[in-house]
């Protein structure tokens, strides 16, 4: 039996939104495939892809890794995803992590730019990002309505 356990906090760190990130070699098969099965669409750039489900949810990330490996379930390669968490204040957040547990493997190029993210582990090695500097769920919302529909 599963029994909830209290880590004497409440709240937890201020998140715009948690993005799940899937590692691929070729970004725009793995985000449209994405985008057709949530129903939504994708925003491209060069090395990320964002996929955004039917309402304008940003959902998945794709990133782009040359080198990527496919995993093989389920006792093969390892499988390679990230979670990242959207934060309005890096230094609160990058606190917060480090307090809990976090390691910080990667530090931003310019951590007081508008735009940017850090990489960090979690205790068992899991690789993680905080990011700020994204859009509002609201501003997406509106990217999003402006993008034509996808094929059926």
């Amino acid at each position: 039996m599963v029994r909830p356990v209290s880590i004497g906090q409440a709240g937890g760190m201020r998140l715009q939104r948690h993005v799940v990130v899937l590692d691929a070699a070729d970004i725009a098969a793995s985000s449209t495939f994405w985008a057709r099965m949530l129903g939504g669409r994708v925003f491209t750039g060069e090395t990320f892809h964002c996929v955004l489900d039917a309402d304008g949810r940003w959902l998945l990330g794709v990133q782009y890794a040359p080198d990527h490996v496919e995993p093989e379930w389920p006792d093969g390669n390892a499988q390679q995803v990230h979670l990242d968490l959207h934060v309005e204040d890096l230094s609160e957040a990058h606190d917060e992590a480090i307090r809990f547990g976090a390691r910080l493997l990667q530090v931003s190029e310019d951590p007081l730019a508008a735009a940017g993210f850090q990489v960090y582990a979690d205790p068992a090695g899991h690789p993680f990002c905080i990011g700020w500097g994204h859009p509002s769920d609201e501003r997406l919302k509106t990217q999003f309505e402006s993008l034509p529909q996808p094929p059926k």
